[in-house]
């Protein structure tokens, strides 16, 4: 009786952790497909270098100004809104790709597989943190490179990864819900401008306290300011758990209603091919 209550017990224990071995296993999957494609992710790496460089250029003499925050150099400012906008470029392909997978009749094959349905999105999306996580390690590296430290240190470092890893569930469940619902990878990478007008219309590319009229007011209550200013924190004057929290918990709270979104998403495409 012992043996068949241990036998019943690892076998409730082998379905529970069934979803999660196929999440693992589909994220595994768009890691390698990623890693594979340069193309996919050297351009979320060059692209946010490049206008980080020319920021740097056009703005030296901004640091000077009166309320700006007291940074070495304006790499050290730009880096929290460099990391941000390079997991942006990246977590658009993880919807993308699932729209990919419409098209060319994965996604078929994985619902009429035993896959758990919530597995198929979480695996995808995990994929793209990943790369979230990897990125932000790239670009804390690079700007140290030219003098632009994080001064709170590994502890801000993990703070700044944990950020990006948000970032990209939050803007992948956007794209992910685009992607299911209209099944077109062009649709997915045309949705793109939209989400990046947001990071144009924060603070990530000057202090909002120094802007004038509606676009300091739309400045100040976008949630993406709230992040990258506690992230800024972080850089400039060191490591902080509650600015750690709020760098965190902002993106992680969005990233929840964006998710549930694409959940939904995907039950209406299940119960539109029954």
């Amino acid at each position: 009786m012992a043996v068949a209550t241990s036998a019943t017990g690892r076998a409730g224990d082998d379905r529970d952790l069934r979803p999660v071995a196929q999440a693992f296993a589909l994220a595994a999957r768009s890691a390698r497909s990623t890693a594979r494609q340069p193309e996919m992710w050297l351009p979320s790496l060059i692209f946010p270098l490049l206008i980080a460089a020319v920021n740097n250029s056009a703005m030296a003499r901004a640091v000077n100004l009166p309320g700006f925050p007291p940074v070495d150099s304006v790499l050290q400012f730009l880096l929290p809104a460099t990391i941000v906008q390079g997991v942006m470029f990246g977590a658009v392909s993880g919807g993308s790709d699932l729209a990919l997978d419409i098209e060319n009749g994965f996604f078929e094959r994985l619902l009429a597989s035993p896959v758990a349905r919530p597995a198929i999105l979480v695996g995808r999306l995990a994929g793209g943190a990943l790369l979230g996580a990897c990125q932000t390690v790239v670009f804390v590296v690079i700007f140290a490179v030219f003098g632009a430290r994080v001064e709170g240190g590994p502890l801000a470092v993990l703070a700044l990864m944990a950020m990006a890893v948000a970032v990209t569930l939050m803007v992948g469940g956007v794209t992910a819900a685009v992607g299911i619902r209209t099944g077109s990878q062009e649709t997915v990478d045309a949705a793109f401008p939209l989400i990046f007008i947001l990071l144009f219309m924060s603070s990530a590319f000057f202090p909002a306290e120094l802007m004038d009229g509606w676009f300091q007011w739309m400045a100040l209550h976008n949630p993406l300011s709230w992040m990258i200013d506690a992230a800024r924190r972080l850089v400039i004057f060191g490591f902080d758990w509650s600015d750690a929290f709020e760098a965190v918990a902002v993106p992680a709270a969005i990233s929840v209603v964006t998710i549930a979104v694409a959940v939904r998403q995907m039950q209406k495409r299940l119960e539109r091919d029954r």
